[in-house]
């Protein structure tokens, strides 16, 4: 929790990537980041099973109750953000001063589809392989993310039934910036290791009287220089 709001934490690495920290480098060069997310997917398994719906609608409960968890005493921290967020999912009854919920179906799918209409308009100024991509497979993209949070069955299989997406649509992996860089990185490499294309190696073979030449007087003028790892202590 962080302001009132739940935060959740990824972990980013880049295949080559470090830290200089002063006058050290941190070789794991990860990164992680805390981002908003809605506590409505937290606490939906437990709306779910607190109504113990069977051919009818199933129980209303209180809210403490729904919440309470043996061994888990986090979920008391959200007690305060999930009055008002819980009525766009569930029905409540109110008997005198207390409020009772119900997870309502209906009110989920609806729920649902907003979240997945909201992230179709985000995920094209997010990154540049989401904007060239047809609505369809945006709309894919979009359940996919949402389906990180949710239950395969029933909640995921009757999003995609609704909106007319193939469920194995949305579990095809996703191309990241960082994916891309990491694959133009290996390129580079080998190409530095095999010497290039066809047409570089003919240059080299060209240069490579010229480099002679040149090797004894590069030798002499390394001779007053420090390596770089000499300007980093060990930690």
């Amino acid at each position: 929790m962080m302001d009132g709001c739940l935060q959740e934490i990824h972990w980013f690495k880049q295949r080559y990537n470090s830290w200089f920290l002063g006058d050290y480098v941190c070789e794991d060069g990860s990164l992680y980041v805390a981002t908003p997310v809605d506590p409505i997917f937290v606490v939906l398994p437990l709306m779910d099973q607190a109504r113990m719906k069977g051919d009818e609608p199933g129980k209303f409960r209180a809210l403490d109750e729904i919440m309470f968890v043996e061994g888990y005493p986090g979920y008391g921290h959200l007690l305060p953000l999930m009055h008002e967020l819980l009525e766009a999912v569930c029905d409540i009854k109110e008997i005198g001063l207390l409020k009772f919920y119900r997870l309502d179906d209906c009110k989920l799918l609806a729920w649902l589809c907003c979240k997945v209409k909201h992230t179709m308009k985000i995920l094209p100024t997010l990154n540049k392989h989401y904007a060239g991509r047809s609505e369809e497979d945006t709309k894919s993209d979009a359940i996919g993310l949402l389906g990180e949070y949710l239950k395969e069955d029933p909640w995921l299989f009757c999003l995609c039934n609704h909106l007319g997406v193939d469920l194995e649509a949305t579990k095809k992996p996703r191309l990241k910036d960082s994916d891309t860089m990491d694959l133009a990185s290996e390129k580079i490499l080998v190409q530095d290791f095999q010497g290039g294309n066809n047409a570089n190696k003919g240059k080299a073979s060209q240069k490579s009287t010229a480099n002679r030449g040149r090797s004894s007087q590069k030798k002499n003028d390394e001779k007053g220089l420090q390596k770089i790892t000499s300007m980093f202590k060990k930690s």
